[in-house]
Parts: structure tokens; C-alpha cells; sequence
């Protein structure tokens, strides 16, 4: 995944895919028990809020969704369906893959889609 290549200096592959996966665990957890929020876009993007500098570690919110819907928790899945059903519309995966972000929790969305 991008997340795992996006290197800090001096720092190997491996050691990046450790941490990608340590700082996506932490925010799985942070998402199981609802100390994130999730939003959903108009146009289909997700953001997620509340998430420390420090435990996000780097990962965007593309990056989170990814890992999530991959190999996290069913309660952190819960959290971001309670999200679409709230929004009334589902994150589209093609909105993420185009790279469509927001910087501001969610209040303006930059980037194609």
C-alpha cells in the first residue's frame, strides 16, 4: 500500500509496514471505542476526526479506510457503517482511490471526485 512506501529518513520498508500497522491498530482501537469520528462526504470521501498526530503516524485517511475494511476490527467496520448510514451514503472506494481527502474534519474535501 502507498502508506507503506511513503519512507521517513534512514527508515527501511519493513520498518515503515511495522508502523503502519502498530499506528492502524491503535487507531482501530481508538474507532472501536468511538473516540474517532467518522464523516462522510457528499461526494462518497471519508474523514476520519479525532485521531492524535501521534497515533496517526503519517496515514492518511485513505490509508486507514483501506486497512480497516481489510483486517480491522467489526467494530471499527460498525463505526464507519453507522457513518454511512448517518451521511445516507456509502463511502465510494473510487472517490478514496482518486485520492479526494480533507484537511478540516471533513468541512471542505480537496483532490479529484
Amino acid at each position: 500500500m502507498p502508506c507503506d512506501t511513503t519512507l521517513k529518513p534512514q527508515q527501511t520498508v519493513a520498518e515503515r509496514m511495522r508502523e503502519v500497522r502498530s499506528a492502524a491498530a491503535r487507531i482501530d482501537a481508538l474507532l472501536a471505542a468511538k473516540k474517532v469520528q467518522v464523516k462522510i462526504g457528499r461526494n462518497g470521501a471519508i474523514a476520519f476526526i479525532g485521531i492524535p498526530d501521534s497515533v496517526r503516524d503519517g496515514l492518511t485517511d485513505a490509508c486507514i479506510y483501506r486497512r480497516i475494511m481489510n483486517s480491522g476490527s467489526s467494530a471499527a467496520r460498525m463505526q464507519i457503517a453507522a457513518a454511512e448510514r448517518l451521511a445516507g451514503r456509502a463511502v465510494d472506494k473510487k472517490v478514496v482511490a482518486a485520492g479526494v481527502h480533507s484537511h478540516d474534519g471533513g468541512q471542505t474535501w480537496h483532490g479529484r471526485g
